[in-house]
């Protein structure tokens, strides 16, 4: 690999590590979540089988997905998974959240599932957390250059590597750090909302990655492919979580606000 294609390489990486560590920090709170009315022991062992599972499911839809990578239907899928994951998210965070009533909370309680129907929806979760990760990093690394690396499934070898790498990466984070990026989303939660808005947005870009497809040719694969979508979609992306930083008020002092 030349210099270029190395600073490139590095670059998608980062990304990845970050969206991964606040998607990782975000299903890291879910699960904390759905265990929590577990005792102790039983909470740790239900834990322990959500990171395995999380481990599992991510690289099968990974070896999965390198198979069908450039079929455009998959990435017309995918396109519409991600913007409705992160639409979704998004509307319940901001709109939903709201009117959800004290019935609504009482009615959760009575339904919690015990040890092995708990850690049964764990690996729900982690199925669903794996193709969420797996197809916003398979959309950020596809407008890479093919490297000389022999070809793994239907992808690229470096492409496949940038992804596996910040994958395992995001379930270090989930493992270790996770309460560091579970803190920092209780301090500044706009970083939430920009994390799923960021997974929306590299939706985006997998649609005009499947419009641009040689069999569609609604957009131009050059343009798709070009520098010009690259830095307008990575200086958007910037943009996105430089918003969720800056105009969300830390709770700390949103707190000693209300108290003056």
């Amino acid at each position: 690999m030349d210099v270029s294609l190395l600073l490139e390489y590095g670059w998608v990486l980062l990304l990845l590590i970050a969206l991964e560590g606040l998607l990782a920090a975000d299903n890291a709170l879910v699960l904390a979540i759905m265990v929590k009315h577990l005792p102790d022991e039983q909470r740790k062992k239900a834990l322990f089988y959500g990171l395995a599972g999380a481990f599992v499911f991510r690289l099968a839809s990974l070896f999965v997905i390198s198979f069908l990578v450039d079929v455009w239907q998959v990435q017309a899928i995918g396109a519409l998974y991600l913007l409705f994951i992160a639409i979704n998210h998004i509307a319940r965070k901001l709109l939903f959240k709201k009117f959800e009533s004290k019935k609504d909370e009482q009615k959760k309680e009575r339904k919690k599932s015990g040890f092995w129907g708990t850690v049964i929806k764990v690996e729900l979760a982690d199925i669903a957390f794996a193709v969420d990760s797996i197809l916003a990093a398979v959309a950020l690394a596809m407008t890479l250059p093919n490297t000389n690396l022999p070809a793994i499934g239907g992808m690229d070898g470096g492409k496949f590597l940038v992804i596996f790498a910040g994958g395992l990466i995001g379930l270090i984070i989930m493992r270790f750090a996770a309460n560091l990026f579970v803190k920092l989303l209780h301090s500044k939660p706009g970083l939430e909302i920009a994390a799923f808005a960021i997974v929306g947005w590299v939706g985006v870009k997998l649609a005009v990655l499947t419009l641009g497809h040689p069999d569609i040719g609604v957009l131009s694969y050059e343009f798709a492919h070009s520098k010009e979508w690259k830095i307008f979609f990575y200086t958007v992306l910037i943009g996105i979580a430089a918003a969720g930083w800056f105009l969300t008020k830390d709770k700390e002092v949103e707190k000693l606000e209300k108290a003056s």
